[in-house]
């Protein structure tokens, strides 16, 4: 049973939180989410053990760890956007300082790069960053670059939307997933003074809706999954240039399926060999099976499996590529599955409870 210790942290039963991969949630406390949960993995089975959860931020929707699993980053998905920084301890997150202003709505997402932590603000349409300082906090004003554009969705697309930023392999560029324009920005990040500057702009299909980008192993690669319209655009990325070249659609429901009713894919995660990448479903309550090929740059839809919940928001995958992991928003839980190594196909495992759980990171 979880009880509730100072500053709003609460505690399970369960093992205790010692050495080993730990799992991280976040969730939306403005409906019922406990803010940033820790949870144990089993090494062998993935499953999931709830141990611990803090609320010190408001809406803590995103979450992205440093490379050192030392600090764990945090957007506040509010009207006033904010970021924050948590201390990684045995005994859960510790939030280092008050968080911090962003200068943007609703902030979505969130990545490092060029010792600074940028956000992506969907209500704004623009994109912040911040710079860490040497013992992790977050440092302030931001700098914030805004988007223009829309696209033919006038009911979600009639100004910018940016909901993803990702930096590019090579750590050269840092690329801006905007919704609102159908397009990603491709930009430079100015490491002395956090500024960020357009170096050029991917069109997408109009009314597509990209959500979120992700790099192949190979780093020549990138998937790019719509909200708008239940596809995937693999894209060709050329870091010497800066240059990201659509080269087709691949479909994430099976013929026929998109008649079931509205459908929002979120959140997609790639194997660590690059045979398989994985596509969450909101709506359809289902994760696409792709199989890519990188050579011929292109994708297919192996199946869907269900996603063992409702609305999953997002997805990962554990770093060994055996257990992958659902967020799923609306029926409050995060599912785990076994990845079958050879067709890529996920069977489910188990789930715990996490009231609108909207992120899951591994640590």
């Amino acid at each position: 049973m979880a009880t509730t210790g100072p500053a709003g942290e609460r505690t399970t039963g369960g093992p205790a939180h010692g050495e080993g991969t730990r799992a991280y949630f976040g969730s939306f406390t403005t409906a019922g989410g406990h803010g940033i949960t820790t949870a144990a993995v089993d090494p062998a089975s993935g499953a999931l053990t709830p141990l611990h959860s803090t609320d010190a931020v408001p809406n803590p929707s995103y979450l992205v760890p440093d490379p050192g699993g030392r600090h764990l980053y945090t957007v506040s998905e509010t009207p006033h956007g904010a970021a924050a920084a948590f201390r990684l301890t045995p005994e859960g997150p510790v939030l280092l300082a008050p968080a911090v202003p962003v200068g943007g709505a609703d902030p979505t997402h969130l990545t490092l790069t060029a010792g600074h932590l940028v956000t992506a603000n969907y209500s704004s349409g623009d994109v912040s960053t911040l710079p860490v300082q040497d013992d992790g906090t977050l440092r302030g004003p931001a700098r914030v670059l805004a988007h223009q554009g829309s696209g033919p969705r006038t009911d979600r697309q009639e100004g910018p939307h940016a909901h993803a930023v990702r930096p590019d392999p090579s750590g050269r560029w840092l690329l801006s997933v905007d919704l609102g324009t159908d397009s990603v920005r491709i930009c430079t990040l100015d490491p002395a003074g956090g500024t960020l500057t357009v170096w050029n702009e991917t069109r997408l299909r109009p009314g597509s809706g990209p959500r979120h980008l992700a790099f192949h192993p190979r780093g020549d690669l990138a998937c790019v999954i719509n909200e708008l319209d239940p596809t995937v655009t693999l894209c060709r990325w050329d870091a010497d240039r800066g240059t990201l070249t659509p080269l087709g659609e691949t479909p994430l429901l099976p013929e026929g399926a998109a008649g079931t009713g509205p459908t929002f894919p979120s959140a997609l995660v790639i194997s660590p060999d690059g045979r398989f990448a994985w596509a969450a479903h909101r709506g359809h309550d289902s994760i696409a099976v792709l199989s890519l090929d990188a050579r011929a740059g292109t994708a297919a839809l192996v199946t869907t499996v269900p996603c063992g919940g409702h609305w999953p928001r997002d997805l990962a995958l554990h770093p060994d590529g055996r257990h992958l992991y659902a967020a799923n928003e609306r029926s409050g839980d995060v599912t785990w599955f076994t990845v079958d190594p050879e067709s890529g196909v996920p069977t489910r495992g188990g789930s715990v409870p996490a009231p609108a759980a909207s992120c899951v990171v591994l640590v």
